[in-house]
């Protein structure tokens, strides 16, 4: 990938990079958003063409942010990772240029100095390790690797299936092991992790799930995590996906969100959302709709 071509939007003097990994598969919106029919996704005109196609099949990537704060250079989630072993298919011993675009967009891996975790999922975390002489190390060594305290105590005291240890055991457990981890309390105001950098509490995906928010010059952008998986769930918040832990307070959170971020100007980036992936929430028959705001290109 030239570096031409790395996505970017501009939150005051702040340039947010889109690090792509992969596209996921067609079946990914009807197994993890079994809600948003092709009739539901016929009646909101506006997902087509760039959220969904014609037969209505939502169109859902795996991707990451990354962006400079003053000195601190910062990669929020780690998509999917190379080499994993995983049961579902479509993230299965991937090989993609995902540390290439990074490294393209001027975030070579040595360079990062804190990264984001939203939450502790397989395809948010697999790029914390990388395989090296047969075993999986931090692929950001000079990191903080910052995720909520409450999302890391579920999942220490949650009783896994051998998928999911294996995740942890590949992508979190040696980030633990090399001391690099940083469990933050996230109060219900949220709390600033760097200057102008702060995460809110978006519970219910996962007890722990944060967004992250970017403020800068007075701009202001919001990166979604899973609290927002698909733009489909702007005109229907009560859309859930099939693996969130508590539905109903993963709706309570993303109808909070929203309604903090109607109408107002705060872009915002959503992980899993194909391109232009950013835009800003606008009210629309009675929910709300995604006005995009096309990337730059860096």
């Amino acid at each position: 990938m030239h570096p031409t071509s790395v996505p970017t939007w501009a939150v005051g003097d702040v340039t947010v990079h889109r690090i792509d990994e992969i596209l996921l598969p067609p079946t990914t919106g009807p197994w993890l958003l079994p809600d948003a029919t092709p009739t539901v996704v016929a009646g909101q005109d506006w997902l087509r063409p760039h959220f969904a196609d014609e037969e209505g099949i939502l169109h859902i990537h795996s991707h990451s942010f990354a962006f400079a704060l003053g000195e601190l250079r910062i990669l929020v989630d780690t998509g999917i990772g190379n080499g994993k072993e995983r049961a579902n298919a479509a993230w299965h011993d991937l090989n993609t240029d995902y540390l290439r675009c990074l490294t393209d967009a001027g975030f070579p891996p040595e360079s990062i100095d804190l990264v984001i975790l939203t939450h502790l999922h397989a395809d948010h975390v697999g790029w914390n390790t990388r395989a090296m002489n047969g075993q999986w190390v931090p692929t950001f060594p000079n990191a903080r690797y910052v995720t909520s305290r409450t999302e890391r105590e579920f999942w220490a005291g949650y009783e896994m299936e051998e998928a999911r240890a294996q995740m942890f055991r590949d992508s979190v457990l040696p980030v633990e092991e090399a001391g690099l981890f940083d469990l933050v309390d996230v109060p219900a105001e949220g709390v600033e992790v760097a200057p102008d950098l702060r995460l809110l509490p978006t519970p219910g995906h996962t007890p722990g799930h944060v967004a992250v928010e970017l403020a800068a010059h007075g701009r202001t952008a919001l990166i979604t995590g899973d609290c927002i998986h698909h733009p489909v769930q702007l005109a229907h918040p009560a859309i859930g996906a099939c693996v969130d832990i508590d539905p109903e307070q993963s709706e309570a959170s993303r109808r909070a969100l929203l309604g903090s971020l109607a109408d107002t100007d705060t872009l915002v980036l959503g992980t899993h959302f194909a391109p232009p992936t950013a835009g800003r929430v606008v009210s629309h028959g009675g929910g709300y709709r995604l006005s995009p705001v096309p990337a730059d290109r860096h």
